[in-house]
């Protein structure tokens, strides 16, 4: 299973090898436009990652994604002991390190679509977000597209 995220088309898709399971809208940061830089800068990461945790947080249910990678690291030129613990953790399959200077914490969840008002987030409508919750397990890969 594959979510696929296309920013520019403000669409969510997830795929099961060559079908369509699930096709929805989506907001994205406040400054969607480019590859997110830097915490705070309100852009949503362009790249390939997967879902690293799963949990009900303050606008639903919520896929937490694996931002930064390690080539989200080697774009932004982070220090070795950095850039060595994120392979670790992506090697892992599990939650790379949230706190650094290139952000994290970046969630698929609800909230509506209206706008882009999410700090970097994809947001969805609720329902969406309990559909591609019940769908999703910690694991999927995610690809987000420009």
């Amino acid at each position: 299973m594959k979510i696929i995220i296309e920013k520019k088309k403000r669409k969510l898709v997830v795929m099961e090898q060559e079908q369509v399971l699930f096709c929805c809208s989506v907001a994205l940061g406040f400054a969607p436009v480019g590859n997110k830089e830097k915490e705070g800068d309100g852009k949503t990461p362009e790249g390939r990652y997967f879902v690293c945790l799963k949990k009900r947080g303050k606008y639903g249910p919520s896929l937490g994604i694996s931002y930064p990678s390690a080539s989200d690291a080697l774009r932004l030129g982070t220090d070795e002991n950095l850039l060595q613990c994120i392979r670790e953790k992506e090697a892992q399959g599990v939650r790379p390190p949230w706190g650094s200077f290139m952000g994290g914490e970046i969630y698929i969840h609800g909230g509506g679509t209206e706008t882009d008002w999410t700090a970097g987030c994809i947001a969805l409508e609720d329902a969406d977000a309990e559909t591609l919750y019940a769908l999703c397990e910690e694991g999927t890969e995610v690809v987000i597209l420009p």
